[in-house]
């Protein structure tokens, strides 16, 4: 798998990923999203592709104190390849080298498999409660 920044015709075949992948959910407009990060530090948003087209995504962020990671997606037929783990390396290599100390990202409680995924590459549970509160009226 090669890794490369998204560009914008990656749009279909990252939406319709991230859809296999089962990450997009009515308060997410995934076309909203991808408007939203290429105006915010765009070269974080990576695109792994082999010989199948796009088969994983990542989009990472840093706002001067920590980075984020939200979008990670390998296509569920090319999994257990080692390309989820590749692209987050090379996303992790490009926000640390923006000076970042360090990276949190969130997970649905339920999502064991993609729970153990980030344990297994160096993540853990920082025991803190997530909150979040919705600016945008979802439609």
């Amino acid at each position: 798998m090669k890794v490369r920044v998204y560009n914008e015709e990656d749009q279909d075949s990252v939406i319709l990923l991230w859809e296999e992948c089962g990450l997009v959910v009515p308060q997410n407009n995934p076309t909203r999203d991808i408007e939203r990060k290429l105006k915010v530090d765009p070269d974080l948003f990576l695109v792994g592709t082999n010989e199948n087209g796009i088969v994983a995504t990542v989009m990472g962020g840093y706002e001067g104190h920590r980075g984020w990671i939200n979008y990670l997606a390998v296509k569920p037929s090319e999994q257990r390849k080692g390309y989820g783990q590749s692209i987050m390396q090379a996303v992790e290599l490009r926000i640390k080298d923006k000076g970042c100390p360090k990276i949190n990202l969130q997970v649905r409680t339920t999502n064991e498999a993609v729970i153990a995924f980030y344990a297994a590459i160096g993540y853990g549970n920082d025991n803190v409660v997530g909150l979040g509160k919705r600016l945008e009226h979802v439609s």
